[in-house]
């Protein structure tokens, strides 16, 4: 998948030259222009600690069902075997509701997801808008975020915009 956004990358800067003569190329490293900007720093910071209280509630509740499964072996044998499947269901339970618990809050479409979604968008529409700016003042006609999916192998770097985006968010 990256070897084809690479070559079609390339195949659209050879496409554009030949069309359009000479293009101009910027690049910008996102992951430095984000730990640069405080707003970043401080969403990291309370996603971090989301993601660190419900990992607490996880491990929590992983400790009740060990207690739960250890106070079952020691049992079992002197156990009825209505209270045995009584305790056995007990612990599937549990086990269920860790599993629903990981699934709501860091599953696909949790609740991070949703989380990281609220806090981010306006940061990168922040960054976004400022990386627009400085393409349209440098008139480049090409800007790649090297920390992404496409990596240059080589880039001069009187292309790199980074500094001058982070410049136009101060």
């Amino acid at each position: 998948m990256r070897q084809a956004k690479l070559i079609f990358l390339f195949t659209l800067c050879f496409v554009s030259s030949q069309i359009y003569g000479q293009i101009q190329i910027g690049y910008v490293d996102s992951d430095t222009i984000m730990k640069q900007i405080p707003d970043y720093q401080d969403t990291q910071q309370r996603l971090d600690a989301i993601i660190q209280e419900w990992n607490e509630e996880i491990r929590k509740q992983e400790a009740d069902m060990k207690k739960m499964e250890d106070e079952y072996e020691k049992r079992k044998l002197i156990l009825t075997e209505p209270k045995r499947i009584e305790m056995e269901k007990e612990i599937i339970q549990l086990e269920q509701e860790i599993t629903k618990f990981r699934q709501q809050k860091f599953g696909v479409n949790g609740e991070l997801f949703k989380k990281q979604e609220e806090l981010m968008k306006p940061l990168q529409n922040l960054i976004f808008n400022a990386i627009q700016e400085v393409a349209e003042e440098e008139e480049l006609d090409f800007v790649f975020d090297r920390s992404g999916d496409i990596l240059f192998l080589y880039a001069k770097e009187e292309y790199d915009i980074t500094n001058l985006v982070l410049d136009k968010l101060r």
